[in-house]
């Protein structure tokens, strides 16, 4: 599957195995990739989360992704289903940190290195960047492919994401504008 990425999405790879090491975790997921696409300039990915509004909010991003790894992987969206059922998720968090420190619920123990291995949320997203390729008919998988692929299903980014205003209807919608300018 490799074989065809481009440099661009290779570099988003690379990118997430970085982003990782740089917080600690210990695999690569879905944050990680995010923060990579993020990171493209001059990309069909960049395009679309330019156009989108995403990078211009990138800090706002970056917070809210890391208070999902600060609530062991609970988003937004989980924690405002959990109040519905009297759970305040930000208060449970506070009261175990307050036993175990700052973080002790993260997903990923602190310090130890990815080593380019990918959480089962990432590799999916790998995969389904393959799929999407082809059933646009296309040979490659380039960074505009993982972007759709983190947006076609519910996962840490797709919510983060939707929650700043960027869906997968969208992204389609920026490729195809930028395909008919080109």
């Amino acid at each position: 599957m490799f074989e065809r990425f481009t440099t661009s999405a290779r570099k988003v790879v690379r990118g997430a195995v970085r982003q990782a090491d740089e917080t600690g975790g210990a695999t690569v997921g879905e944050p990680e990739l995010l923060l990579a696409l993020l990171d493209r300039t001059n990309t069909p990915a960049a395009h679309v989360l330019t156009t989108l509004g995403a990078t211009a909010r990138r800090a706002s991003i970056e917070r809210a992704l890391a208070d999902v790894r600060r609530r062991g992987g609970i988003s937004p969206a989980d924690a405002e289903a959990l109040a519905g059922l009297g759970i305040d998720v930000d208060a449970v968090v506070s009261r175990v940190e307050e036993e175990h420190g700052v973080g002790a619920l993260a997903a990923t123990p602190r310090r130890r290195r990815s080593r380019g291995r990918f959480d089962p949320e990432a590799k999916s997203v790998l995969e389904r960047s393959l799929r999407i390729a082809l059933g646009r008919g296309e040979k490659h998988i380039g960074d505009e492919h993982l972007l759709l692929a983190l947006l076609a299903r519910p996962g840490v980014a797709a919510n983060v994401l939707a929650d700043h205003d960027v869906t997968y209807v969208q992204a389609e919608r920026a490729l195809a504008t930028r395909a008919r300018s080109a």
